[in-house]
């Protein structure tokens, strides 16, 4: 759908250079050398109204004077001035600029205001900005080095986006020594307008970059985040290094699941949801995007290992278990098939030890077993070099061995110049070599869990469940008429209330204000019950001594309620005591108490965190976070995250509980927080699981006003299947016809479908000849956004599966507020109403969305496409780059 929207920055064809100069370790003057040194083949233009030549070049006093296209301004020059500079620019037709200039650091104050008048000129303009305040950017294959760093890049296939501009130079110098190239290097600086997201979106479709190792420090709009860094997950993988992993939330929260949950383990999960993979160092940073770049993938998180020396495979076997690699059983074949070649003494098990006096033989018997054995999912080679070692030699048997493996085998030739030529010639082989163990594990670990996030990745699940509809209405209420009354925290019906309106089973309760209406409770519910005391000012009953169990006769029931009462407010004297809360006593001899909840993350919206529940909670700190929405697949995960999950199995004299129960529990939660964007805290603890399933004793909410939302899941970063706009029709002849948004799984019926487009309607659809969709185009037709982009596709049913006959998509434009869409029947179901339906529910998709316009490119010669938009109200003129095309356009 037409160039890129930062084309302009990362291949600009002029560049104007603003606060160029001779003098010496200034800025401009690093800036303007590194573009000339760099051998950029386009326009350089300096401008410095003190200059007439710099570097032989003509030196202009302002961008007016050049009289000639200009695509990128660079600018190293005060603060104060670049507002008039951006407007200049703008007036010249300037589409990108980066801001090298500090003093835009602060939202407040002077530099608050130079940000407003920046940003406002920038916008006018349509003009995208890099910067302020950073390193700048280098584009290796474009020659183009638009930085005052002293280092420049060498080509390669990684692409370095940081928010440290510090840091890039030091990641410059430290990869010049180790021979690492880049694709781009692209240092955000603060800000301002292009983020990471804008960023990864070019990256994603970017031919010359094979991985993405991203730096952070903080992020500003997680929704644009997580929108690029799933985008380009889904082309190529995405490596991120995030400092500043141990802050501490700054707000106080008022239940377990808030004080639990850290901003850490927060962004730690939606990497997670994003498939990108995480790291601590730069060392691990450049390694996994180095493998990352490989071919090299595994399929589980099984792992053998061959080794010659028994101290090395213990190491690797301790960091594999700190990283959660499984040291995987052997079959029996496999241990027979190695008992019959290796010495007696061999290890029997994994790791496989061959023994110090380790043949080259040897080496290949036990990398070829391992290959072959179902349990396992890659290989790690250890070899130390000992009297009888010959490390070139093995170095050859394990890459023979590894031939048409389909499994990754990674090799650990420990030692410096004994085992140099065998690494070189590992490495010559494409098989990783890596100097110690723990870095060995590492890599296996990064790949196993690029496997897992990707299929995080996969997941779609729409904001509702297929299974009972929630009564979404009625918890609004219940919500809304707390805050009505001023309060924040719901009381306990209230809360119980809205467990129910989700349908998750609580245990009934009845507030009471004395000994007599506790008695009355009591004896309606059944003995043994429980009392609670019930105060607005009290977050954890069990912090006051609030809560009486097992009461179970009629003559404790006055007395234990005087009692309860009587000692909470002599502990908190000040508390506002409501009543006390009764209810039956749940009889749970094989229950497990656990905790599920939801706390809004103020970068990421609402998470959801599962764990062991119960009193000490917060002491044992067993639990897992995920971002919503979810699915089954993302709740197992979820689930098998904690210790707890080892206890939910049969266990001892313990049958296993109803796990189905539980997980209908969590998927329950993600509709709550995808519908009711008011939820602050939420915690169930205990929820009780048993065999026969589960059941909430206490529940604690948390609630506030939210400002009103212009977008539907606006307060979410991931946004869910809109599964809102499936839609039926029949056509005339009784057809039935599904419209529904594409998904993942889609995939083969969408490559069907374009294969089977006659050779005009592929001309007519992407202005090319076409014989079927590449794999990176069908990734990014199918994997999509929600957020930024929609397809729907129609779909008839033959046999028992769909057949897909037509698509409409739109994606955002770089203006936020209009949509450029594109329109596919296939050939036979042509005019039958087809295409004017789906393209009126693509309109109104977009026009809910909160788009302004609609706008297209059709060739002259598609009549059809001219007269059906005609017809639906578009407008057209001849496009000014190419008059073969007709631009299209609607306002929404």
């Amino acid at each position: 759908m037409g160039q890129h929207y930062l084309d302009h920055l990362f291949a600009p064809r002029a560049i104007a250079v603003f606060g160029a100069s001779t003098q010496s370790e200034s800025v401009g003057t690093r800036l303007f050398q590194n573009i000339i040194e760099g051998g950029f083949t386009g326009s350089v233009y300096p401008i410095n109204p003190k200059y007439k030549k710099l570097d032989h070049k003509t030196c202009y006093p302002s961008i007016r004077a050049i009289n000639k296209p200009v695509d990128l301004a660079v600018i190293a020059t005060p603060a104060v001035t670049v507002s008039e500079i951006i407007h200049e620019c703008g007036e010249h037709g300037v589409r990108a600029a980066i801001i090298l200039s500090a003093g835009f650091e602060d939202t407040q104050g002077e530099a608050g205001a130079y940000r407003k008048v920046v940003l406002a000129e920038a916008r006018r303009y349509g003009i995208r900005i890099l910067g302020p305040n950073c390193l700048g950017l280098i584009r290796p294959i474009n020659n183009l080095n638009a930085t005052f760093s002293k280092n420049n890049a060498q080509a390669g296939n990684l692409a370095l986006i940081s928010q440290s501009g510090a840091l890039c130079t030091a990641i410059l110098d430290w990869a010049a020594a180790r021979n690492v190239g880049f694709s781009a290097m692209v240092s955000l600086g603060n800000a301002l307008d292009i983020d990471f997201g804008d960023v990864l979106d070019y990256l994603a479709l970017d031919p010359n970059t094979e991985s993405i190792p991203l730096y952070i420090e903080g992020i500003r709009d997680a929704r644009s985040f997580m929108s690029g860094l799933r985008i380009a997950a889904r082309m190529k993988p995405v490596i991120v290094l995030k400092v500043g992993r141990h802050h501490e939330s700054a707000h106080a929260a008022l239940s377990h699941t808030g004080a639990m949950v850290g901003a850490d383990d927060v962004f730690d999960a939606a990497l997670r949801r994003a498939g990108v993979v995480r790291v601590m160092t730069i060392e691990q940073l450049f390694s996994a995007a180095q493998l990352l770049a490989t071919t090299l993938r595994v399929h589980g998180n099984r792992l053998a290992i061959v080794t010659n020396g028994g101290g090395p495979g213990i190491m690797a076997t301790d960091r594999a278990i700190d990283l959660g690699v499984e040291i995987t059983q052997l079959t029996e074949s496999s241990i027979q098939r190695l008992d019959n070649a290796l010495p007696p003494h061999w290890s029997h098990g994994n790791p496989i030890d061959i023994l110090g006096d380790a043949t080259h033989e040897r080496y290949r018997i036990a990398v070829e077993a391992c290959l072959r054995d179902t349990n396992v999912d890659g290989v790690l080679v250890i070899l130390t070099p000992q009297a009888m070692t010959e490390p070139l030699r093995a170095a050859k048997a394990v890459i023979d061995a590894s031939i048409n493996a389909g499994k990754p085998v990674l090799a650990c030739w420990m030692g410096e110049l004994q085992v140099e030529a065998a690494r070189e010639l590992l490495t010559k082989h494409k098989i990783p070599v890596f100097p110690n163990p723990d870095a060995s594990v590492e890599a296996f670990a990064y790949l196993t869990s690029y496997h897992r996030n990707q299929q995080l990745l996969m997941q779609v699940p729409g904001p509702l469940a297929r299974s009972s509809e929630p009564d979404v209405n009625g918890a609004r209420m219940i919500i809304d008429g707390a805050l009505a009354e001023r309060r924040t925290t719901l009381n306990s019906l209230e809360a119980r209330a809205l467990l129910v309106a989700f349908g998750i089973t609580v245990m009934p309760a009845v507030t009471v204000r004395s000994g007599n209406e506790a008695l009355v409770a009591a004896e309606s519910f059944g003995f043994p019950i429980a009392m609670k005391i019930n105060s607005p000012d009290i977050s954890h009953k069990s912090d006051v001594n609030g809560v009486r169990l097992n009461i179970v006769n009629a003559q404790a029931v006055r007395g234990t309620y005087n009692e309860l009462v009587a000692s909470v407010q002599a502990l908190l004297p000040s508390a506002k005591i409501e009543g006390v809360t009764v209810e039956r006593m749940y009889n749970h001899p094989h229950g497990r108490e656990l905790l599920v909840g939801v706390v809004r993350d103020p970068v990421f919206g609402p998470i959801i965190s599962f764990g062991a529940g119960g009193t000490m909670v917060e002491i044992l700190r067993d639990h897992a976070v995920a971002v919503p929405p979810l699915n089954d697949f993302i709740i197992s995960d979820l689930i098998n995250q904690t210790h707890v999950s080892k206890l939910l199995g049969k266990f001892r004299n313990l049958p296993a509980i109803n796990i189905p129960a539980v997980q209908q529990v969590l998927r329950r939660l993600s509709e709550m927080v995808c519908e009711l964007p008011r939820i602050r805290e939420l915690d169930i603890n205990p929820l009780i699981a048993d065999e026969k399933g589960v059941v909430a004793l206490d529940v604690r909410v948390v609630v506030d006003v939210q400002a009103p939302m212009l977008r539907p899941y606006a307060h979410m970063a991931i946004h869910p299947y809109p599964s809102h706009l499936r839609s039926h029709w029949q056509l005339a002849d009784g057809t039935d016809i599904t419209v529904r948004p594409i998904r993942p799984e889609d995939a083969k019926i969408e490559q069907t479908f374009v294969q089977n487009l006659s050779e005009q309607s592929k001309y007519f659809r992407f202005m090319q000849g076409l014989q079927e969709l590449t794999p990176q185009m069908l990734v990014r037709f199918t994997q999509i956004d929600y957020d930024r982009e929609l397809a729907l596709i129609t779909v008839i049913s033959e046999k028992g599966r769909e057949i897909e006959i037509g698509v409409a998509r739109y994606v955002i434009m770089p203006d936020g507020e209009s949509c450029e869409f594109a329109l596919v029947i296939s050939d036979e179901w042509q005019q039958q109403g087809i295409g004017s339906r789906l393209l009126t529910c693509l309109m109104e998709a977009a026009k809910t969305k909160g788009f302004k316009t609609m706008e297209g490119e059709v060739l002259t010669s598609n009549s059809a496409m001219l007269k059906l938009t005609k017809n639906l109200g578009f407008t057209s003129h001849v496009s000014k780059d190419d008059p073969a095309i007709i631009v299209i356009t609607k306002a929404l």
